[in-house]
């Protein structure tokens, strides 16, 4: 391409590269372990414009020009960002199981009251709760599985091109669809800790019934505390096992890599 041939294509070429960044920026901004909000949005904003500069050569004749409307223009734009938030959320809802999972051990073992920060949530969230959070990041990063969603982002461009109409109805049903399975994945996950729960206060109760003089609650709460952290230590790598296998089975079927 000569000095003149790129002058005319750079108008297009520049347009092409604010749609592929509407995408790829918009899902890496959520995306499990790229986008926590521990790490800091200059290196967000960094990847997604890394992503750009590799996927634009590939990419660029198989997107639209410049259209001569600038509402034509924030409408590709808007819908690019749509479906990039759409990908990266479905990601996401499935990573927020492990976190969820922690909540409700932290719940049925005791430990409710101690409340942390959790920007993944939004708001306060118990410390094994925190603890989830965290250990989902790390394992989407040491494990290489942010991999997955980067490659669904790519390969979506084949299943719904850059300026063609985003699927609202089927879009929606995925995200509720994905949502349902990030719910029976914590479920799973907290499961061990559900079973447990329920022996301890069966044998509470019994023990109360025995003896009601006994103060059983604040006899057996430390005790119970102290067993559901000794259960999470003995359960912790079949959880780690479980949550990944979980994840790449789950992010296998994102838009783009089914």
């Amino acid at each position: 391409m000569t000095e003149a041939e790129f002058l005319v294509a750079l108008p297009d070429l520049a347009f092409q590269a604010v749609l592929l960044f509407s995408r790829l920026g918009a899902a890496v901004m959520i995306l499990p372990g790229l986008g926590e909000a521990e790490v800091p949005p200059q290196i967000r904003l960094g990847l997604g414009l890394g992503l750009v500069l590799l996927v634009l050569p590939v990419l660029a004749p198989f997107l639209p020009p410049v259209p001569d409307a600038a509402a034509e223009a924030l409408r590709l734009v808007t819908v690019e960002i749509v479906i990039g938030l759409w990908i990266g959320g479905m990601a996401r809802l499935l990573a927020m199981a492990f976190s969820v999972a922690m909540q409700a051990a932290a719940s049925l073992v005791g430990l409710a009251s101690v409340l942390v920060q959790d920007p993944a949530v939004g708001s306060g969230a118990t410390a094994l709760g925190r603890l989830g959070s965290l250990a989902a990041a790390v394992i989407v990063l040491s494990g290489g599985l942010y991999a997955l969603p980067l490659r669904a982002l790519v390969d979506s461009y084949a299943l719904i091109p850059a300026g063609g109409s985003w699927p609202a109805g089927a879009a929606a049903e995925e995200l509720a669809e994905a949502g349902a399975a990030m719910l029976a994945l914590g479920l799973r996950l907290a499961g061990p800790f559900v079973m447990a729960s329920v022996l301890i206060n069966l044998a509470l109760a019994l023990i109360a019934r025995v003896a009601p003089q006994i103060q059983v609650f604040f006899v057996a709460s430390p005790g119970a505390i102290l067993a559901g952290l000794g259960l999470l230590a003995l359960l912790g790598p079949p959880l780690v096992a479980t949550f990944t296998e979980a994840l790449v089975i789950g992010w296998a079927s994102l838009p783009g890599l089914r």
